[in-house]
């Protein structure tokens, strides 16, 4: 006999900030069939959010980034984010 498992309801949160510490400490196979998921579905009215970071480099290494970006014609901030992305592939 097959047995349906029962899933967990989704708490309210008050915040964005709230739902993502939610989701950092819970399982998420107790509140979704991950087995009926979608690939591919696109959600294009999503805001990307993002955080403001502050860090101190030589002169010299950001005067590099911005020649290198120029190059590329791109902005130097999305190839500082560029290369970081990698680097933690």
């Amino acid at each position: 006999m097959n047995k349906i498992k029962k899933f967990k309801p989704i708490p309210k949160f008050k915040s964005e900030d709230e739902e993502f510490e939610f989701w950092q400490k819970a399982d998420s196979t107790e509140y979704f069939d991950w087995s009926k998921a979608k690939r591919g579905v696109m959600f294009p009215n999503l805001k990307l959010t993002s955080k403001l970071v502050t860090i101190r480099m030589p002169i010299g290494l950001v005067d590099r980034l911005k020649v290198k970006a120029n190059k590329m014609d791109i902005p130097y901030q999305s190839l500082v984010k560029e290369i970081l992305f990698k680097s933690l592939m």
